[in-house]
């Protein structure tokens, strides 16, 4: 018991005497000040970096807005013309303009709409190449 009570007071006495001392107190007080700066810092920039990331985000946003009303803006001006509406009259009332003649053409034959499928499709028969000669392609292409 004796031994305990003396192995006790022995590293209260080097804990008081030489780790507690005023130097190693205001150090590490010091070093704690510091880390503690550090990460409110560190935590400051990202807080901006995520402000600064939305900021951007909603100017983008702003900026698209602005443009859909521009355009809506011109669609409803040219929705007002006169062109707009001459063209409307023409499509769903069947309306002319004095000394215009109206040509009714008949519809397409079948014959008439595939007429010219055949000579557009151009088939190009390619040969399968193995992973190899792929590769050897790739690497040389004169192989």
């Amino acid at each position: 018991m004796n031994k305990l009570r003396t192995w006790i007071r022995r590293i209260v006495y080097y804990m008081k005497h030489d780790f507690l001392t005023l130097e190693n107190v205001v150090l590490s007080f010091a070093i704690v000040l510091c880390l503690v700066w550090t990460y409110q810092s560190i935590t400051a920039m990202s807080r901006n970096w995520d402000l600064s990331e939305k900021l951007a985000a909603e100017k983008r946003e702003l900026e698209l807005i602005n443009i859909e009303v521009q355009a809506a803006e011109l669609e409803n001006e040219y929705y007002k013309s006169a062109e707009y509406q001459e063209l409307l009259a023409r499509k769903s009332l069947d309306k002319q303009l004095p000394g215009e003649k109206m040509v009714v053409m008949p519809k397409n034959s079948d014959e008439a709409k595939t007429r010219h499928q055949n000579t557009t499709e151009v088939s190009v028969a390619e040969k399968e190449y193995s992973n190899f000669e792929k590769w050897m392609k790739f690497l040389f292409p004169s192989y």
